[in-house]
């Protein structure tokens, strides 16, 4: 049951009221209430498009609700841009990062902050700020450049901004997604000190075992609006799905299928492939990886290891300093990066779901499109994937990020390509779309194609790989069957502390030696 001023002796840190908010097309929000304790961390929980991030876009300040009030402490408020909420102590740390890739860590802090400059004194604010990711242990330089640091350290970049900024309300959009394990041990820590000292925590998640760990309560949304609110000591990971998506769901591991296929040659070949990064250092160095049809192998990781080079040098966006790869068939491509690599923001949802076949028939003839025959296959798509969207003539831009990963997981799957490379394929999902596009992608195996997952969420490489190879600063420190992998010697692997191979007789004579 919600906490409210007359149940409590403690006004709330936030007390959201009736909030409701439209959009051409779609409630986002209707008659939201929504209440959060100082000292609290509170989860808020929903599928893809269920209106979380709207919610939480009017609380920062980027939205005005069409309806509703908002009480901060005990005041009434009103945020006509985000300045205002930042000034009332409010801060959000966004699931896609706001930083400008080109200025440093300080610089990036800077920005929208008055008297602070870095200008001004950058040597006081170099000094604070290595302070503050000392204190809290996110190991960040302020003078490293944004562009030069992987996607976990921009993430801490983004809650050193916030922290910086002094906040009392402190708001998460799914701030674990691109994170290791032992960094969001890390990131639990630092929020819980927050709330000891009385910061008010909203943490957005589709984890629901992260949310099981560390929240103190949950408020559910569905459809724009609140189902309900419970402790977290009273309810499970299957009370929350049930919430959230109005069913069971099952992300068990699937029984695997042994496929059957003519020719058991290769579809994807990587051979002493290496690559150079920035300043001509490695980043790759002699990986040598075969993918066979109807397997999943997956690339486990600690982020930042050289998954986006690995991603890019199989697609050819990264020159090869020596190897080959090979490629039998056409590839499908689910990038790292939904927005700068897999949509056209500005396109509609036809658009960015007929990219790769706008000019085969039936879709286009004699050098002509078929709109007609394009939102034809476009609502046959939305439909087929659960794409939450108005319309199927909305910009892509506009979508949720989950619902906006769905339209590329759509398009690059529909056409049955024979190899199919996936990079944080459920980033941003939640559980009920998590568990169609396993099974999607488990039918694309059990049809004998060859899937190359790279993923940095090891549940999500347990569950549907054959076999898994682990990288490490630039090189496969392991290549391991994925029905007798343990998470521990994972963990060790993605660490660099040991090698193993996928020899049974050595990983008996390991194990024996370890015992």
């Amino acid at each position: 049951m919600d906490h409210s001023p007359s149940q409590s002796t403690l006004l709330p840190a936030v007390d959201m009221r009736g909030i409701t908010k439209r959009f051409p097309g779609v409630m986002a929000n209707q008659q939201v209430g929504f209440v959060v304790q100082a000292g609290e961390i509170h989860a808020l929980l929903g599928e893809n498009g269920a209106g979380k991030t709207t919610l939480m876009n009017i609380l920062c300040g980027l939205y005005e609700p069409d309806e509703g009030e908002i009480w901060l402490r005990g005041q009434s408020v009103r945020f006509q841009r985000p300045a205002d909420a930042i000034a009332a102590g409010i801060g959000m740390v966004y699931q896609h990062f706001m930083l400008v890739e080109r200025f440093t860590v300080a610089e990036n802090i800077a920005l929208g902050q008055t008297g602070r400059g870095w200008r001004d004194d950058s040597r006081a604010l170099h000094q604070r700020l290595r302070a503050l990711s000392a204190h809290y242990g996110l190991g960040i330089d302020p003078t490293a450049p944004v562009w030069q640091l992987s996607v976990g350290e921009r993430q801490r970049v983004e809650i050193l901004k916030a922290l910086d900024r002094q906040v009392d309300v402190l708001i998460l959009d799914e701030p674990t997604a691109v994170l290791t394990p032992q960094e969001t041990e890390g990131l639990m820590t630092i929020l819980r000190d927050l709330a000891a000292q009385g910061t008010a925590i909203i943490f957005i998640s589709h984890k629901l075992n992260e949310v099981l760990a560390l929240c103190d309560r949950v408020t559910v949304l569905r459809d724009g609006q609140r189902v309900g609110s419970v402790e977290v000591a009273n309810c499970d990971a299957h009370h929350l799905t049930e919430l959230m998506v109005g069913r069971e769901v099952n992300l068990d591991r699937p029984d695997r299928v042994v496929v059957e296929v003519a020719d058991r040659s290769p579809l994807l070949s990587l051979e002493q492939v290496s690559t150079v990064g920035h300043h001509r250092l490695p980043v790759l160095q002699d990986i040598n990886l075969q993918v066979y049809p109807g397997e999943i192998v997956g690339i486990a990781g600690v982020d930042g290891n050289g998954q986006r080079e690995l991603e890019e040098a199989i697609i050819g966006l990264r020159s090869l300093t020596q190897g080959q790869i090979h490629r039998n068939g056409t590839l499908a491509h689910i990038p790292s990066d939904r927005y700068s690599m897999g949509l056209i923001p500005e396109f509609s949802v036809t658009e960015n779901l007929l990219l790769r076949d706008i000019d085969r028939f039936p879709f286009s003839q004699k050098g002509f499109l078929r709109p007609a025959q394009m939102v034809k296959q476009a609502i046959a798509l939305v439909q087929q994937y659960l794409i939450r969207t108005p319309s199927v003539h909305t910009p892509s831009g506009t979508l949720s990020g989950g619902n906006a990963q769905k339209v590329i997981i759509a398009r690059e799957l529909y056409r049955n390509h024979p190899v199919i490379l996936a990079a944080q394929l459920t980033r941003g999902l939640d559980v009920g779309a998590m568990e169609y596009v396993h099974a999607q992608l488990m039918a694309q195996r059990d049809a004998g194609a060859a899937i190359l997952l790279i993923s940095t969420e090891l549940d999500e490489i347990l569950r549907l790989c054959d076999r898994i190879a682990v990288l490490y600063e630039g090189q496969i420190v392991g290549l391991i069957d994925a029905a007798t992998a343990d998470v521990n010697h994972l963990g060790l692997l993605m660490a660099g502390k040991t090698q193993v191979t996928d020899d049974p007789m050595m990983s008996e004579k390991r194990s024996l030696q370890t015992s």
